[in-house]
């Protein structure tokens, strides 16, 4: 520790002793009684009371430094997905504490680096989990994602070494290599699986529409590679629902043989549709589980129209529009207020008007004055006198025309519709928006999916709320910039699934009901896919169409096979919520009811969970892609027969070093409790001896 000094110099010092010193001369100049040794050392108390007691009125700062070693963290990374145990080479890396041709495993590694390191074992799929397994059952594989929730989670530490045990195939996220340039540390690769092509022929993808419109004909594109198989030949079949669609041969021509090739099918039945695409099995392939895609296609009657309404052009506009559409339930007509007048209301949905400006309500009677379910999107052009008499959800008051930029804030208790776990995490990460500066209030019985964030600061004002005003289902949006939410995820996470989720969701809850029907269930999408928390909605209305929750609501999924599973939504807010969980695959017929007084409901439908054959698509390792992230990042690749290497070559390396951090703290003289005992004592010290001399 050291004396420093704050806003004052350390000159006053020598003063503050010259003060002690001229208050114990004025005090014992003249005593009578007291002895000249015992006078000398009452003014010595004195002065050293005095001085001390100046020297804190300087406000001195005690600096301490303490040093904090860290030792380098070596995060071990494995691949968990099906790939690895479909196309595994010849050496695979166990992680039960097997040996790999005579090498230790990953698990031993930390052994092998002593308490000289801290070593972090996880295993991944399309995310990330703690600790290492041998399942080897992950449907989809994210690299990039991984290594980034590495990168965040271990953010400003010191980190050594990232050892990464894969073969390389991805099947969801970025490119890992520029993942892999925002580590700033080493990465060392374990290659897994086989290079060399095998016999084999396989589905590579299948390009299709998720939704078909009854009576049309649709196509789909199949991808088909061959290796090591030239002069073979393969038929391709089509079979729906147990009928065969589509067949024709394939006959291979190279070793390396890859192929694209359309096909032409009917959407003859509306609802779910489902294909099964094959290809004949060759003789010896190296695994005919990639041999099978199934698709499920949508068939439906015709889509509902939404009217997206404005005064002037802006951005949000194509955003809106792409999102919603992103559902093939429905298409977005987009038009000017001046032109409102050569459409039909009738036509329509939903009307979304978009920061409409003075006088523009006025041109639009025939949407306003009936039931259509409203969206209003407010703004920095929009007129809020007007928004706020057209509506009873959400009021704006603003004195001025400003605006400030506000972050969302996703509401736990939002209950109109459910949104996914990562789309809720995305939205509040996400650019802020417009919105006109003011006081905000919301309506009776409104419910708030998004709040404002100012900064860092969460307020109660709203950005999106839902609210039935007067019979009619009512939404606002307080801002403008969706734009920025699109271009941000998409750069962040290479889609724009978040904001397509949460523009389709509110408009399919908008547009629910609108025909007044007093009991309805609806999933959150038709098709899941494989691992996929299957969730639901329910709503129930009473004889004057206001929403209740208070009878239970009981479904029952059967799938293909009779099976049933049962279960009770869960009441939140008004509505109902079920999330069942994941389920196998397969089409499942749902059923609902609930009781309410004497009258009993009853809603049906039908939802699918597909299976995720990504895994199988890629049979050869991508050790290239492996090599690459190694050499660029300053480590190595290593085969798994190499892996005994692994813990010597972090040992040699020299940027791999324990990290000691300096922590400097400053505290206030005055704060110090030793200093207080210290003037205490010396003052008390000095008055009992005054006392026993009779000078008190």
């Amino acid at each position: 520790m050291s004396l420093t000094w704050g806003s004052v110099s350390g000159w006053w010092l020598p003063l503050c002793v010259v003060l002690g010193l001229l208050y114990a001369w004025l005090m014992y100049r003249k005593p009578v009684q007291l002895q000249k040794s015992f006078r000398y050392g009452l003014f010595a108390l004195r002065a050293i009371v005095v001085s001390l007691l100046a020297l804190l009125l300087l406000s001195p700062l005690i600096k301490s430094v303490t040093y904090q070693p860290q030792k380098p963290l070596i995060l071990i990374a494995q691949d968990n997905s099906e790939s690895i145990k479909l196309f595994r080479g010849q050496n695979k890396v166990s992680p039960d504490g097997g040996d790999l041709e005579g090498a230790n495993s990953l698990l031993a590694l930390q052994k092998q680096l002593g308490d000289d390191y801290e070593v972090h074992a996880f295993n991944f799929d399309k995310d990330l989990k703690d600790g290492l397994s041998n399942t080897f059952n992950g449907k989809q594989t994210n690299i990039s994602g991984a290594l980034k929730q590495l990168n965040d989670r271990f953010v400003n530490q010191n980190i050594g070494a990232v050892v990464l045990a894969t073969d390389g195939l991805y099947n969801t996220g970025a490119d890992p290599s520029y993942e892999a340039k925002n580590i700033r540390s080493g990465i060392y690769t374990i290659a897994m699986g086989n290079t060399t092509a095998r016999k084999d022929v396989l589905i590579s993808n299948v390009s299709y529409n998720k939704t078909a419109f009854l009576g049309n004909d649709f196509e789909i594109e199949v991808s088909v590679e061959a290796y090591q198989s030239k002069g073979g030949r393969s038929q391709l079949s089509v079979i729906e629902d147990g009928r065969n669609v589509h067949q024709q041969n394939i006959d291979i021509n190279s070793d390396v043989f890859r192929k694209t090739i359309p096909v032409k099918l009917s959407a003859d039945k509306k609802g779910i549709r489902k294909f099964v695409i094959s290809l004949s099995h060759l003789d010896n392939e190296l695994s005919y589980d990639n041999n099978t895609e199934t698709i499920y296609v949508e068939v439906l009657d015709a889509r509902q129209k939404i009217l997206l309404v404005y005064d002037a052009p802006h951005p949000d506009i194509t955003v809106l529009k792409q999102a919603i559409e992103s559902n093939r339930n429905f298409e977005v007509k987009t038009t000017l207020t001046s032109d409102i007048a050569k459409l039909k209301p009738a036509d329509y949905t939903l009307a979304i008007l978009y920061q409409l400006q003075a006088g523009s309500y006025a041109k639009l009677q025939a949407i306003t004055q009936n039931k259509m379910p409203l969206w209003f999107v407010a703004g920095t052009q929009a007129d809020l006198q007007d928004l706020n008499n057209h509506q009873k959800v959400l009021g704006v008051s603003a004195t001025r025309a400003e605006s400030q930029e506000v972050f969302a804030q996703v509401v736990p208790g939002f209950s109109a519709f459910t949104l996914s776990d990562s789309t809720r995490s995305k939205l509040e990460k996400l650019p802020p928006l417009l919105a006109p500066y003011g006081s905000y209030k919301t309506g009776n019985g409104a419910q708030i999916l998004l709040k404002q964030k100012i900064g860092n600061v969460a307020t109660d004002y709203p950005l999106l709320a839902f609210g039935d005003d007067g019979g009619r289902k009512v939404a606002v949006l307080s801002g403008e910039g969706l734009w920025r939410w699109q271009l941000a995820e998409y750069r962040e996470y290479g889609n724009h699934s978040a904001t397509e989720e949460l523009l389709s969701q509110a408009v399919q809850y908008l547009t629910a009901n609108a025909n007044r029907q007093r009991f309805r269930v609806y999933a959150a999408k038709n098709i899941f896919d494989e691992g996929e928390n299957v969730l639901l909605n329910a709503e129930l209305y009473n004889d004057a169409l206001e929403l209740v929750n208070t009878p239970d609501v009981k479904i029952n999924l059967k799938d293909q096979a009779g099976k049933n599973f049962s279960f009770l939504f869960t009441r939140s807010g008004q509505s109902y919520q079920l999330n069942a969980g994941t389920l196998p695959v397969g089409t499942y017929a749902w059923s609902a009811s609930a009781t309410l007084g004497k009258q009993a409901f009853k809603a049906d439908g039908q939802l699918t969970v597909k299976p995720l054959n990504l895994e199988a698509r890629q049979s050869a390792a991508d050790h290239q892609l492996l090599r690459q992230m190694a050499q660029q990042s300053g480590g190595k690749m290593l085969y798994p027969s190499q892996i005994n290497q692994l813990a010597d070559l972090i040992k040699k390396n020299e940027n791999i070093k324990t990290v000691v951090y300096e922590d400097k703290r400053y505290n206030d003289l005055i704060d110090m409790k030793w200093v207080f005992f210290l003037l205490l004592a010396l003052a008390s010290v000095e008055w009992f001896l005054r006392k026993r001399a009779g000078e008190v």
